[in-house]
C-alpha cells in the first residue's frame, strides 16, 4: 500500500543583505484601514533607516489594496506569511498601532533568526501599547528578541541600537534602574505582606474571567499551574452569559445607576445619531452590565472580575468600560441581589481587571487586600502605557485606558468625569467612557508578569501630576480625547528604562495619601507577593 505523504512548506533562502518585515495587526479591519498611513510612514521610516546602513527591507507580504492595508490581520495568516520568510533571516516586525500578538507568535516562536520588534514613540496610535504587548508575549514564551523605538528614526541612540542588532543580533538597553527585592528587615509592613500571602493561600480567592485570551494578548493569560499556589482560582465564565443576564435587568434599575452617577456631577455628553454619538439607550446598556457583573460575581463568590469585551460583546451591545470603572470603586452605585434582600458588596470595591488581563487580576488581588488592611482606598486603575513628552524637565508618560477608570482615582471625583462616546472604529455599538484626568498625588505601580516559566512582579513608585489645561489637552488630542489619562511621571526610571523593561502593554496604580504612606504600602505589597513565592523586583527608586 502507498500514501501520499503531506510536505512541509519549503521556507525560501535568505536574500543577501535583506531584513525581512512584518507588521501585526488588529483583527478588526475598520481599525486596520484607518491606521494604514500611520503605519505605511512609519514603515517608510524604519525602511530608510535600514538602507541607511546598507541593508535592504524585504516586506514579507505585500500590500493588498482590495483590504486596504499590509496587516498581518489574523492568525491563520501569520502562519501562511511566514512560511514566506527565511527561517534564519533577520527579522523585523514593526509596530504603529495595536495588534493582537497571536496573529505572529506562531511564526516567532520558530524563527530562528534574530528578531527586532520597533515601534514609533507617538500617541495618535496605539503603537507602543501594541509594541510593549507583543514583547510581554515573546518574553512569556521565552523567546529571545530585541527592542527598538523612534520618534522619527533618524536619532543617534536608534541607529547604535539598530547597528548593534545587525552586527550582534542583540540590543542591550540599560537596566541599572532594576533590583531584585532583598531581604527585608521586620516591620509592621512585612507581617502585613505575610499575612495577606498566608490568608490567600489558606482560604483561597476566585477571579471570574469573561473568556480568556482578549485582543490577541498572549501574554495576559495566567495558567491555572502558576496562579493556584498563590491561593487564586478561575471561575471560566462566558460572555453570552452576562448578556444573557443584562437581558434580566430592569430599565429602573439601570436608570437608577445613571441617576446615582448624575447625582454626583458626573455628565454624559448625548447626541442623537446613534452610529456615532452617544445615546441614553447606551448608557442605559452598560449600566445593566455594571449590574449584571456584580450579580455573577455574587452568583459564584468571585473576589475580581474581568470582562473581555473585544471580539463577542462589541458586536452585540455597548463598550463595557463604563461598567468597569464603577466596578473598581467604593462609592459606586448601590445593587441588591435579584430577590432584592441585601445591597451587593455594600462600600466595597470589585475588583476589576479589564480586558481580562490576568496578570493585572493578580495585582489587584493583592493590592486590594493590602491597602484595605492598611485602611487605604484599594482603587486600581489599569491603564495603557501609551506615550509621554518631557514637561518643565521631567519626562510626563500619557497612561491612557479605554474607560475604566475608579472615580476616586479622578480629579474632582465624579463631578470631574464626562461620559463620551467610544470611537466607531473600535466599539462600533457604543458606549460611554469615563473621560477624566487623574488626580494628582503618590501612586504605587506594578506588574505581574511571565517570564522564564514563573511568576515577575515589577513594582515602582511615581507622582501622578496636574499639568496645565492646554498641556492637558494637546496630550488629549494626540493620543485619545475620549479617554481618561494619568500624567505620570516615575521615580528614577527614563522613558527608555521604561519601555525597555516593562513585559506588559498595561500598568496598574493605586493611590496613597502621601509619598511615606506609599513607601509603606509598597514594601507591604512587596512582601506579600515574596511571601507568595513570586519574583519581585523594584524599578527604579524605591525606598526601602
Amino acid at each position: 500500500m502507498s500514501y501520499v505523504l503531506p510536505e512541509p512548506a519549503v521556507r525560501p533562502t535568505a536574500e543577501p543583505d535583506a531584513v525581512y518585515l512584518i507588521a501585526s495587526g488588529d483583527l478588526r479591519e475598520a481599525a486596520n484601514v484607518a491606521a494604514w498611513p500611520t503605519q505605511a510612514a512609519m514603515e517608510a521610516s524604519v525602511v530608510a533607516a535600514f538602507e541607511r546602513l546598507g541593508r535592504r527591507v524585504v516586506r514579507a507580504n505585500p500590500v493588498d489594496p482590495e483590504r486596504g492595508h499590509g496587516f498581518v490581520s489574523s492568525q491563520r495568516m501569520g502562519l501562511d506569511v511566514f512560511t514566506r520568510i527565511p527561517t534564519e533571516a533577520p527579522l523585523v516586525v514593526a509596530e504603529a498601532v495595536w495588534q493582537y500578538s497571536h496573529h505572529v507568535l506562531a511564526g516567532l516562536r520558530d524563527h530562528r533568526g534574530p528578531i527586532l520588534t520597533v515601534a514609533n514613540f507617538v500617541g495618535d496610535w496605539p503603537g507602543l501599547v501594541g509594541l510593549l504587548g507583543l514583547n510581554a508575549g515573546l518574553t512569556k514564551m521565552g523567546k529571545d528578541y530585541s527592542t527598538l523605538w523612534s520618534v522619527d528614526f533618524t536619532d543617534d541612540w536608534f541607529f547604535d541600537g539598530l547597528r548593534s542588532w545587525l552586527d550582534t543580533g542583540v540590543i542591550r538597553h540599560d537596566a541599572d534602574h532594576v533590583r531584585d527585592l532583598p531581604d527585608l528587615p521586620d516591620s509592621p509592613e512585612t507581617d502585613l505582606g505575610s499575612a495577606v500571602a498566608r490568608t490567600l493561600r489558606t482560604d483561597k480567592a476566585i477571579i471570574g474571567v469573561f473568556d480568556e485570551g482578549c485582543m490577541g494578548m498572549y501574554n495576559a493569560v495566567f495558567d491555572d499551574e502558576l496562579v493556584n499556589p498563590l491561593g487564586i482560582y478561575k471561575e471560566r465564565l462566558s460572555q453570552s452569559a452576562l448578556w444573557a443576564e443584562m437581558q434580566r435587568v430592569p430599565d429602573d434599575e439601570a436608570d437608577a445607576v445613571r441617576r446615582f452617577v448624575e447625582e454626583r456631577g458626573f455628565v454624559f455628553r448625548f447626541g442623537d445619531e446613534e452610529s456615532s454619538d452617544l445615546t441614553p439607550a447606551q448608557v442605559r446598556w452598560q449600566c445593566k452590565m455594571y449590574i449584571a457583573a456584580l450579580r455573577i460575581a455574587d452568583d459564584f463568590g468571585l473576589d475580581a472580575v474581568g470582562i473581555q469585551y473585544q471580539q463577542g460583546l462589541k458586536d452585540i451591545c455597548p463598550a463595557s468600560d463604563f461598567a468597569e470603572g464603577l466596578l473598581n470603586d467604593q462609592d459606586r452605585p448601590p445593587v441588591t441581589s435579584r430577590d432584592g434582600s441585601r445591597i451587593l458588596r455594600e462600600g466595597l470595591a470589585l475588583p476589576h481587571f479589564n480586558e481580562a488581563d490576568e496578570g493585572v487580576a493578580v495585582d489587584a488581588l493583592v493590592t486590594n487586600r493590602v491597602w484595605t488592611a492598611m485602611g487605604l482606598d484599594p482603587a486600581t486603575t489599569l491603564h495603557d502605557i501609551r506615550w509621554g513628552e518631557e514637561f518643565d524637565g521631567d519626562f510626563v508618560w500619557v497612561l491612557e485606558i479605554s474607560g475604566s477608570i475608579p472615580p476616586s482615582h479622578v480629579d474632582g471625583g465624579y463631578a470631574g468625569a464626562e461620559g463620551w462616546r467610544q470611537d466607531p472604529v473600535y466599539f462600533p455599538l457604543g458606549g460611554a467612557t469615563i473621560r477624566a484626568v487623574s488626580r494628582p498625588g503618590e501612586i504605587v505601580w506594578s506588574r505581574v508578569y511571565i517570564a522564564e516559566g514563573s511568576l515577575h512582579l515589577d513594582i515602582g513608585r511615581g507622582t501622578a501630576v496636574r499639568l496645565p489645561e492646554a498641556e492637558t489637552e494637546r496630550r488629549w488630542n494626540a493620543t485619545n480625547p475620549e479617554w481618561p489619562m494619568m500624567h505620570l511621571i516615575t521615580h528614577g526610571v527614563s522613558r527608555d528604562q521604561l519601555m525597555a523593561r516593562h513585559k506588559a502593554n498595561h500598568m496598574n496604580v493605586v493611590y496613597a495619601p502621601d509619598a511615606a504612606t506609599a513607601d509603606k504600602a509598597l514594601i507591604a505589597k512587596a512582601s506579600a507577593f515574596q511571601a507568595l513565592g513570586v519574583a519581585v523586583h523594584l524599578v527604579g527608586d524605591v525606598t526601602i
